[in-house]
């Protein structure tokens, strides 16, 4: 078994949609960056190529790379479950926390889990999503931003189990 930590933070900006674990959420200001900054993904993204050790989501997603713009975060989620399968790893289980002053995300939890365990073809019990406030501290607090922290455990794929994204 293998375990990875991944962290991200991205900016809050007027004139961008806020997306959350591939889920849309309406709100005055989204988050900035190369793609569609999807900060929760981007922290499990690090989490499952730490595990594995393949690197981080730069390296294989750099910004500036054109074919990276606005692309969907879940896209690059895909990929990264593929290729972790196609190094004989299997996804055991996922578990993020969102720091976010508003808005409350509540009521999109599920969905979102939903919307991950369906990009990473796992059984929705094998992911966790937890979202919290900083009461008010910090860049999070002063609503310029929100982070995530993910944790992933990977666990060998037996050698005569072809796991479900390589095949």
């Amino acid at each position: 078994m293998r375990v990875g930590i991944g962290y991200d933070v991205h900016r809050l900006v007027s004139g961008r949609r806020l997306i959350l674990g591939g889920v849309e959420i309406a709100h005055e200001k989204g988050l900035d960056g190369w793609s569609d900054a999807d900060v929760l993904v981007h922290a499990i993204v690090d989490a499952l190529l730490g595990a594995a050790s393949l690197g981080d989501i730069g390296g294989h997603f750099p910004s500036g790379d054109p074919q990276y713009r606005d692309i969907s975060s879940l896209t690059l989620l895909e990929k990264v479950g593929e290729l972790i399968a196609g190094n004989d790893w299997r996804i055991n289980n996922i578990d993020v926390s969102v720091a976010v002053e508003r808005p409350k995300l509540k009521e999109h939890i599920e969905e979102i889990r939903r919307t991950l365990c369906r990009t990473l073809r796992l059984d929705v019990c094998d992911v966790s999503v937890k979202a919290t406030t900083q009461e008010g501290l910090g860049f999070v607090g002063r609503e310029e931003g929100i982070a995530a922290w993910a944790v992933a455990l990977l666990e060998a794929a037996p050698a005569d189990e072809e796991t479900e994204l390589s095949r």
